[in-house]
């Protein structure tokens, strides 16, 4: 009787056994997973929309469809490539609104990885949020110097802005012999930032800034600082601005026959579409942040042909690259960890170097994207060109810009 005891005791020691070590490897084992959601709050309407649809939006649309035909994203920890999907939801070009759906999509719809907004502003306020939750942010259409004191470990600086872009504008305008010139900018953080940064490079250069004003965000009427710039009798003429600004500086100088010899803006001349679409030959000459082009690499030309192919127009001459070759970086640190686990796609993405279409990219030790393909752009003869000086220049500037065509009466 005692044995039959002690055998069942064995039996029903040797069962529990069994099911800690089933229970232990199942806790070991990662979930069934069918796809990877990527989740993202942006302008799908409002004043930002129209900043959206030429420039970033269609550039993340486009990276899903790509990686999808290709069966989707290896990973290691489920044996199988994983689709992507994209759930986006419109933040109607508010701030809070933007803070409000990205922590949705992290906290109740519990998203495997976050997009960026659109805009500087919007940037700045959804960035601390990822990190918050130790959610990868990589940076999209957007970027501050702010955002760099704010030393967040899960967010990523793609965009080159204006510490980068500032010296190289006055160096080009040392280049051309430009003397003086007329600032004027958004009053939002964007263009405070670059109002701010690109005087003292200007003045380094023995550039004469005679004027320096900024303007509310949702004016309708750009005329005056046109005229007073005119007054001052300046050679170039810089707008740190946003789409509707830099359509409403266009047409109004053009309406109003001003012209300089050095037309800038920064958001708004990269845009094929938008600007040159709408305004046609008359953008030659006329500079931009940027820059890349066709030219910059074959990996850019690949993209081009993509992006053509697919929306029927050229893509943004300024994040387009940027931000498709951030995306193929993020894809290899997914297949290299293996995992869906934040950290360790983190801890890849701010050591490695991938190749991408740009070329070699990869991140400082801040986190910040540093391979640009250039910095600043000019309209010449229907390319975007890359007119910053160094190796990555795809044409010499053109100075002085061409006047307005005349309106026929």
């Amino acid at each position: 009787m005692k044995r039959s005891n002690r055998l069942w005791q064995g039996l029903f020691v040797l069962l529990i056994t069994v099911v800690f070590l089933a229970g232990a490897a199942a806790a070991k084992s990662p979930a069934e997973k069918d796809k990877i959601v990527i989740g993202q709050a942006i302008s799908l309407s409002g004043p930002l929309a129209g900043g959206v649809a030429i420039s970033g939006g269609k550039i993340y649309e486009l990276w899903v469809d790509e990686v999808n035909k290709d069966g989707g994203i290896y990973v290691a920890e489920y044996g199988k490539k994983l689709p992507v999907e994209l759930k986006r939801y419109d933040d109607k070009s508010d701030i809070g609104t933007t803070r409000n759906l990205l922590e949705k999509l992290i906290v109740e719809d519990k998203v495997d990885f976050v997009f960026p907004p659109w805009g500087t502003a919007w940037l700045f306020a959804a960035a601390p949020i990822a990190n918050k939750y130790e959610y990868i942010m990589i940076g999209g259409p957007g970027g501050a110097l702010k955002l760099k004191e704010l030393n967040m470990p899960y967010f990523f600086q793609v965009l080159n802005f204006s510490d980068t872009q500032a010296p190289a504008l006055a160096d080009i305008f040392k280049e051309v012999g430009v003397k003086s010139v007329a600032v004027v900018y958004r009053g939002d953080l964007h263009g405070i930032e670059y109002g701010n940064a690109m005087v003292p490079f200007f003045k380094e250069k023995g550039i004469d800034v005679k004027m320096n004003k900024s303007y509310p965000p949702d004016i309708k009427d750009l005329s005056q600082l046109l005229k007073e710039a005119k007054s001052l009798d300046v050679d170039a003429f810089v707008a740190a601005c946003y789409p509707g600004g830099g359509m409403l500086l266009t047409s109004q100088s053009m309406e109003l026959g001003i012209n300089f010899n050095a037309f800038f803006m920064t958001v708004l001349p990269f845009s094929p579409p938008l600007f040159k679409g709408t305004f046609g030959d008359a953008v030659e000459g006329v500079m931009g942040g940027g820059a890349w082009n066709a030219k910059s690499s074959p990996g850019a030309k690949e993209l081009v042909d993509k992006f053509v192919a697919k929306f029927g127009e050229e893509p943004d001459y300024w994040g387009g690259l940027y931000y498709w070759a951030s995306l193929q970086h993020f894809k290899q640190a997914i297949e290299k960890a293996g995992t869906l686990d934040q950290k360790k796609i983190r801890d890849i993405m701010a050591t490695e170097k991938f190749d991408t279409a740009l070329g070699p990219y990869w991140y400082d030790k801040d986190r910040y994207f540093v391979n640009h393909p250039g910095e600043i752009g000019q309209w010449q003869k229907g390319v975007f060109e890359v007119i910053d000086p160094g190796p990555k220049r795809t044409a010499a500037p053109e100075y002085p810009k061409p006047p307005w065509p005349k309106k026929e009466k």
